[in-house]
C-alpha cells in the first residue's frame, strides 16, 4: 500500500493549482504545493485529505498558530508534522504567525 503525504510550504504570490507537483515512489506518492497564506493552506490541507492524503508535512514558515490551524483542519484524519525555523530565510527571518 502507498502512503498519500504531502508538503506544504508557503511563498509570496504562491498558487496551489499551478505550484504543485507529485513525486510517485513505490511507498510514498508525495504532493508538493505552494500557498499564499494560513487561510489558503487550511483549504488545501482538506482538499488534500478528503483524496486520501494521510501525512502532512508543513514548511519551517508556519509558525505555532499555523501549524495549529492546519492540525485543527485535519483532526484526527492524517498526521501533521512540521519543519522548524523560528524565524524563517523564505519570510524575510520572521514566523509565518507575524505575517498571517
Amino acid at each position: 500500500m502507498t502512503l498519500e503525504a504531502a508538503f506544504i510550504f508557503i511563498a509570496p504570490n504562491a498558487d496551489p493549482r499551478t505550484h504543485r507537483s507529485v513525486v510517485d515512489t513505490p511507498a510514498v506518492r508525495l504532493t508538493t504545493l505552494a500557498v499564499k497564506d494560513y487561510d489558503e493552506a487550511v483549504e488545501e490541507t482538506r482538499k488534500l485529505v478528503e483524496n486520501g492524503v494521510a501525512a502532512i508535512e508543513l514548511c519551517g514558515g508556519f509558525g505555532h498558530e499555523g501549524a495549529a490551524r492546519i492540525a485543527e483542519a485535519v483532526g484526527d484524519r492524517a498526521a501533521v508534522g512540521v519543519v522548524r525555523f523560528d524565524n524563517h530565510p523564505g519570510l524575510g527571518f520572521k514566523s509565518g504567525d507575524s505575517l498571517f
